[in-house]
C-alpha cells in the first residue's frame, strides 16, 4: 500500500490514579512490555510486534481519562503539510518539542470538534518487534498475560460529529468507513481508518466534550479473546461486556477495565479496508445489533461509563 499523510494510530497517553497497580494491569495482565519511565514518572509501553519505542504513555494524575491520541505521519514533508492544512482550516495548532516524549520527535497538536487533544508526529525512535526481521519466528516466547499484540485505536465521546467528519476526511485525509445515522440523517457515531483497517479511531455522539471511551489492543484469534477473559476472571478484573461480536466493524471483542476506570477492549477479527469503497450505514433503530450483534440489545454500563 502507498502510505501519504496520516499512516496509523501511533500512541494514547492515558491517565491512572495510582502508577503501581496500572502498570501491573497494563503489564503483567494485558502483555504490553514497559520500555522507559521518563524524569516525571511517565511509563512506556509497546506491545511484542509493534517496532516503535512505545504505542502506551501511562501518566498519573489527579482523574482517569486520555491526554492525547497520536497518529504516526509518511515524513517530516508531510507532517509540516498537514500542519499548513489544519491552519488554514481554522485549527489552532501547538508544536511539541521533540523530546517531550521520550524517543519522539516534536508533535503537533490540535484540539478537534469533540473537544479531545489529537497530535501528529513524524518520527519516533525504532527499537523492531520480539521477533526480528531475520528468518523470524511467528511469536516470541515469554509473553505475559493476554499477550496482546498491537494497539489498535480508541473510541471517543464527544459533540459535533458532523464537524468531526469534515476535519477527519477532508482535513487529515481519513475514510469514513461506518456510521450509525438518525431517522433525521444526525450521526450518532463515526468510524475512520487512515489504513486499510475497519478503524482507526472512532466517535459516539455524547453531549459532553471530550471523554474516553476505551482504548483497544489486538490479539489473533477468537480463542485467545476466549482466553484473555479466564485471565480477566482469575485476576478479578472488571468486566464490562463480553466476550461478544459487534456488528459494526464485525469484531469479536471484550471489554473490560483498568485499575483506575479506564476501559480497555480486546478484540480480533475486522474486515479489509480500501477507500473506494462506501461507507458502511447502520440505522438507528438498529444500533443493539450494530454494538452487541448476539445480545441485539445496548448495555447502559457501556453507553454511560467513560473517564
Amino acid at each position: 500500500m502507498s502510505f501519504r499523510g496520516v499512516m496509523r494510530p501511533g500512541h494514547a497517553v492515558i491517565r491512572v490514579l495510582e502508577m503501581e497497580p496500572a502498570v501491573t494491569h497494563y503489564v503483567e495482565r494485558l502483555g504490553l512490555i514497559k520500555t522507559n519511565e521518563d524524569a516525571q514518572g511517565r511509563v512506556y509501553l509497546k506491545a511484542w510486534d509493534e517496532h516503535d519505542a512505545f504505542s502506551i504513555v501511562l501518566r498519573e494524575a489527579d482523574a482517569p481519562g486520555l491526554d492525547v491520541m497520536a497518529f504516526k505521519v509518511h515524513g517530516t514533508a508531510e507532517l509540516d503539510r498537514l500542519e499548513a492544512d489544519l491552519r488554514a482550516y481554522g485549527v489552532n495548532c501547538e508544536r511539541v518539542a521533540a523530546g517531550e516524549l521520550a524517543d519522539c520527535g516534536h508533535r503537533v497538536r490540535f484540539e478537534i470538534p469533540t473537544g479531545h487533544a489529537i497530535e501528529l508526529y513524524a518520527e519516533k525512535k525504532y527499537v523492531g518487534n520480539l521477533v526480528g526481521n531475520h528468518n523470524p519466528n511467528p511469536w516470541p516466547e515469554g509473553l505475559k498475560g493476554m499477550q496482546v499484540y498491537r494497539f489498535d485505536h480508541c473510541l471517543l465521546y464527544g459533540p459535533k460529529l458532523a464537524d468531526n467528519l469534515d476535519l477527519f476526511t477532508n482535513v487529515l485525509g481519513f475514510d469514513l468507513t461506518e456510521r450509525i445515522v438518525t431517522p433525521d440523517g444526525g450521526l450518532l457515531a463515526t468510524f475512520f481508518s487512515c489504513s486499510n483497517k475497519a478503524h482507526d479511531i472512532a466517535f459516539v455522539h455524547h453531549d459532553v466534550p471530550d471523554k474516553f471511551h476505551h482504548a483497544s489492543f489486538m490479539l489473533m484469534t477468537w480463542e485467545e479473546v476466549l482466553r484473555a477473559a479466564d485471565i480477566m476472571s482469575m485476576h478479578d478484573i472488571a468486566i464490562d461486556i463480553g466476550p461478544t461480536r459487534h456488528g459494526i466493524t464485525r469484531g469479536r471483542t471484550i471489554y473490560f477495565f483498568d485499575p483506575s476506570g479506564n476501559r480497555n477492549e480486546v478484540f480480533c477479527g475486522d474486515y479489509t479496508w480500501y477507500p473506494d469503497r462506501e461507507p458502511i450505514t447502520w440505522e438507528a433503530g438498529e444500533i443493539g445489533r450494530a454494538i452487541f450483534y448476539h445480545d441485539r440489545r445496548l448495555n447502559e454500563n457501556f453507553l454511560g461509563v467513560v473517564t
